[in-house]
């Protein structure tokens, strides 16, 4: 009687084992997915400041502060969503 409990018992115990496996991969996918959307908005806030601060700088007919505060943003930005790109590009090779 307790071969087959045994046995069941091994089947259970590697099919949690799986389970766990597959959750925290889910969970993983998830965290990046939430990193990706955040960058993403963050993205188009950068794009916004600097057509913001370029139709100003054109109505006024000369660049100003803002102009060169949004520019250097949107660059900071940019630099991290590039790294983020890359970092998930090589995480998806290994």
């Amino acid at each position: 009687m307790s071969i087959p409990s045994g046995i069941t018992g091994f089947c259970f115990w590697i099919l949690e084992r799986k389970l766990d496996k597959r959750e925290k991969a889910r969970e993983k996918k998830e965290a990046v997915r939430e990193q990706q959307e955040y960058l993403i908005v963050r993205g188009i806030g950068a794009a916004i400041a600097l057509g913001e601060a370029s139709a100003i700088a054109l109505k006024n007919g000369h660049t100003n502060g803002e102009t060169e505060a949004a520019l250097e943003y949107a660059r900071k930005v940019k630099h991290e969503q590039k790294d983020f790109l890359t970092k998930q590009g090589i995480e998806a090779i290994y």
